[in-house]
């Protein structure tokens, strides 16, 4: 799949390569094939994120956070599990870019967050 993208929207592969060089920056996160095919973004062996190559972006986030997000209208409830923690967002452009970081961001602050507690 990831071939497919690089002849009809190479750009998504980019904001993915993008995306992992920003993960790989933050501490003790290690970054690995997701099982289902994609990037996986792992913090002290628990899963942060994944993306696929599609540019959907999955995010484990508090249910609170979640529905803070879901209001505000950029993200959906995961394609499969609806009722967790987990959200999908799609990469389309730069501007998702960004926004694809601080979900990583805040899925890390949270999860680095409970470590210290």
């Amino acid at each position: 799949m990831r071939i497919w993208y690089l002849i009809t929207n190479p750009i998504i592969l980019d904001f993915i390569d993008e995306l992992e060089s920003f993960g790989q920056q933050m501490p003790d996160v290690i970054i690995l094939m997701h099982p289902y095919g994609g990037l996986q973004f792992d913090f002290n062996k628990k899963e942060l994120a994944h993306i696929h190559s599609n540019g959907l972006l999955d995010v484990l986030l508090s249910k609170k956070l979640k529905a803070q997000l879901l209001f505000e209208g950029r993200i959906s409830s995961h394609h499969v599990f609806p009722k967790s923690g987990w959200i999908s967002f799609y990469i389309k452009n730069t501007d998702d870019l960004v926004y694809a970081k601080k979900l990583l961001s805040l899925a890390y602050q949270q999860r680095s967050f409970k470590n210290m507690s």
